[in-house]
């Protein structure tokens, strides 16, 4: 299903592999396979860790309508199952697990939402007399999937009354983070037309007219119709997580499953001239957002040059946004940036003083102008470098960080490990980085500024 774009500007998409195409690499013995229709698994097999991991996530298109309704499910579903029909219940068996525990997740990769639940527990090897728990987790996870709590084959209506109200409060609560609240904002304003500006959380208003009714239809629908992409890390072997989670799904409802789902990539500012934002709260500290749209570059992205052009323009401690801008010049608390690399924007954003927007603003897109013009040091590239390879292969400690990692680069068709990207980012050469950087164009600016503050009109 291709969306429309309402302005006409050079538009990617970039769908969501087939996962009948996709497949594994050796690092950490990483294995990838399709296990049910429309099910991946990607099992990554270790004895590094005391805990196992597991994640079974649902992927969906991020739309408006349905973007509260998506997340409100898999905080429903963890109410309660007709086995253990309350939270009470679901925790004295985690409980009986050596204290495992599960709980909903809710993220966005682009314009792709991915909704469930992640997993962890005693790994098998250290559980004592060896007692098996992948399997018992494995069928906790499908029961909270396919069997929820219902009466009269409807969701509970006090589980979905009572989550819609703590959904609501969470959509509420980004204001309390004011830089995460300036970018929530710039994302909103810059890409007004598209599903990109959704939290993936949905919007307020939408949530509060969710219903028990609508919301079991549209359960339903997902479980029918979605991708699944699961994750196991752990030292149990491939054919005992196999097995467990095609026993734990065998009741797994599909028709159609759409994997039509990805985002759309524009490639151009929206305008000649940036956007400009500015709004105003009772604040002591402006915030400014700026964002980008990264130009040609994303007709074929190369992850590992965006990974170290971020690095180097405000993505590290050696950045030049950090050095320059806030370091050498005083201009700001804080400057960093970030690039989304499934939709193709950059984000910098900073903590200033109201009366420095100006110079502020001015100072962190030269430096965007000083990696065009290749004015980038030997120390500043290998810096950054070392920093990006170093935080890639941290992640290789943390199963939490393996499983983000993996559904990134299962989303974006990606078949390489953390170790691979390492490397390929520390082959990264400046001439990639500045004909990449060449594309790049201001789309909008955003000042989040005092209420009282009369500085920066």
């Amino acid at each position: 299903m291709e969306k429309k774009i309402c302005m006409d500007m050079p538009i990617v998409r970039r769908r969501l592999p087939d996962i009948r195409e996709r497949w594994g690499t050796e690092t950490m013995e990483t294995t990838r396979k399709e296990i049910a229709p429309g099910v991946a698994l990607t099992y990554l097999h270790t004895d590094k860790f005391k805990t196992g991991f597991m994640s079974l996530t649902l992927l969906t298109q991020l739309t408006r309508e349905d973007a509260a309704k998506n997340a409100l499910i898999p905080y429903v579903l963890r109410r309660g199952t007709l086995k253990y029909p309350d939270m009470e219940a679901l925790s004295a068996t985690l409980d009986d697990l050596y204290g495992a525990r599960i709980e909903p997740a809710v993220r966005k990769k682009g314009e792709v939402q991915c909704i469930g639940f992640f997993a962890d527990f005693v790994d098998d090897a250290y559980v004592p007399g060896h007692e098996s728990i992948i399997e018992k987790i494995s069928q906790l996870m499908g029961e909270l999937l396919l069997s929820p709590n219902t009466r009269g084959g409807l969701l509970m209506p006090q589980y979905v009354d009572s989550e819609k109200e703590k959904l609501i409060e969470r959509i509420r609560s980004v204001i309390n983070d004011k830089t995460s609240y300036a970018v929530h904002r710039l994302r909103e304003l810059m890409c007004f037309s598209e599903d990109y500006a959704i939290s993936a959380m949905g919007t307020e208003e939408i949530a509060d007219s969710i219903g028990y009714q609508k919301l079991t239809k549209h359960y339903r629908k997902l479980l029918m119709e979605s991708p699944i992409e699961i994750f196991y890390c752990g030292s149990a072997d491939l054919w005992r997580v196999e097995r467990a989670l095609t026993e734990a799904l065998s009741t797994l409802p599909r028709g159609d499953i759409n994997i039509d789902i990805g985002t759309d990539i524009r490639l151009n500012a929206v305008e000649d001239e940036p956007r400009v934002f500015t709004e105003e709260l009772d604040i002591t500290q402006g915030k400014l957002a700026i964002g980008f749209r990264l130009g040609d570059g994303m007709l074929d992205p190369d992850a590992a040059t965006l990974t170290i052009l971020n690095a180097v323009y405000g993505g590290s401690l050696t950045s030049k946004l950090f050095t320059h801008v806030r370091e050498r010049l005083s201009l700001c608390y804080f400057a960093s940036s970030s690039i989304d690399k499934h939709k193709g924007v950059m984000f910098a954003y900073s903590g200033i003083e109201f009366e420095k927007y100006d110079e502020a603003l001015s100072e962190i897109l030269a430096q965007l102008e000083a990696v065009k013009n290749g004015d980038i040091t030997d120390e500043e590239l290998e810096s950054a470098k070392r920093y990006v390879a170093t935080q890639l292969r941290a992640s290789m400690d943390s199963p939490g960080a393996l499983e983000d990692f993996w559904l990134t680069q299962n989303i974006s068709g990606l078949p390489y490990g953390p170790e691979e990207l390492a490397v390929l980012c520390e082959d990264v050469a400046k001439d990639d980085i500045v004909k990449l950087a060449g594309g790049i164009q201001c789309d909008a600016i955003y000042f989040l500024r005092g209420i009282s503050d009369k500085e920066a009109d």
